[in-house]
Parts: structure tokens; sequence; C-alpha cells
């Protein structure tokens, strides 16, 4: 490869790198001890649920 091609990807792989420690980041400080809890008997209800339509309403 030659010298414009090699700063290319140098500078792509940073962004990328940097890209992904800022996602790590976000996850860590957001989204890492979130838990749900789920209702079996809520969650059945809501997928067997008819789906109202358009048409449905007055």
């Amino acid at each position: 490869m030659n010298a414009p091609q090699d700063r290319l990807v140098r500078h792509l792989a940073i962004a990328i790198g940097l890209k992904l420690v800022v996602l790590v980041g976000l996850w860590a400080a957001f989204v890492r001890d979130e838990r749900v809890s789920v209702d079996v008997d809520v969650a059945a209800a809501h997928l067997s649920a008819p789906v109202a339509t358009s048409g449905d309403q007055p």
C-alpha cells in the first residue's frame, strides 16, 4: 500500500476504535444494570390480544 492509503486505513481504524469505546462506555453507564421483570400471564395476554385496526374504531 502507498502512504495515502496507509494514512486512511489508520484514521478509519482510530475512528472505529473510538466509536467502540464510546458505545461500550454508554452501555456500561446506562444499560448494564437495568433489569426488566416479565410476568408470564401479562406477556401472554398482550401477545394474544386482538389487534385494533383503523376500521374497528368509529
